[in-house]
């Protein structure tokens, strides 16, 4: 794993449920000026990212079984299907937490697959909500996204009690390895949080706060 420049580390996330087309929009144009990995949406935002983005290099990137993760699996699948069909290059899904709470890990693991399948190409993230999580759990999530056959492991939906910790995300670095990446999401605000989740060992951010971020690293190089 290389560095990269901060800016490529960020999906430019939007998921409040009021989010509307002029809030898109806005996102959209925001990761083409800041030259964001991705833009990381609801569902029904897929198009219209589509269109805004066509023709540069960011990245469509929406949510499955969010925020909950209690889906069934088969719907799970048939919500990635559709956003792949739509347009979605990047699948950020939520495990089954109450099947990890269980360690019920097969189902947890068959969950993840089913997802997996769905989703063809797309790259896809599995969102452990690690606040939920003791760290052996953690570490089991992690080997089920690999078995799985995910990309990424991910820290959290940011709708829960806790956003991203850095101790989360080492422990998340070490179960995987190099194998997958290591998506940091929630509470990430400023320029110290986000050195302190790549630090740790993450490979990608979630964060709304993008601009205000590459503004105050902008400001610190002045």
């Amino acid at each position: 794993m290389t560095a990269s420049p901060l800016n490529r580390y960020f999906d430019h996330t939007a998921l409040k449920p009021e989010a509307t087309s002029a809030d898109i929009d806005a996102l959209c144009q925001e990761a083409i000026a800041y030259e964001f990995f991705s833009v990381c949406i609801n569902p029904c935002h897929i198009p219209r990212a589509v269109e805004k983005l066509t023709g540069h290099d960011v990245r469509v990137c929406t949510v499955v079984g969010f925020p909950l993760g209690a889906m069934r699996s088969v719907c799970k699948a048939q919500e990635a299907a559709d956003a792949v069909g739509a347009g979605a290059q990047e699948v950020d899904m939520v495990l089954n937490i109450g099947w990890a709470r269980e360690g019920r890990w097969d189902a947890v693991e068959q969950d993840i697959a089913a997802v997996r399948t769905a989703a063809g190409d797309a790259l896809l993230k599995v969102i452990l909500e690690t606040c939920l999580l003791t760290d052996e759990q953690i570490e089991a999530a992690c080997a089920c996204a690999a078995h799985a056959g995910a990309d990424y492991v991910k820290t959290s939906t940011g709708f829960s009690t806790a956003g991203a910790t850095p101790h989360h995300v080492a422990l998340m670095r070490g179960a995987v390895g190099t194998s997958l990446g290591v998506k940091a999401s929630g509470g990430i605000r400023t320029l110290a949080d986000a050195r302190a989740m790549i630090d740790a060992g993450a490979t990608r951010l979630g964060a709304s706060a993008g601009v205000a971020i590459m503004e105050e690293q902008k400001k610190e190089g002045a």
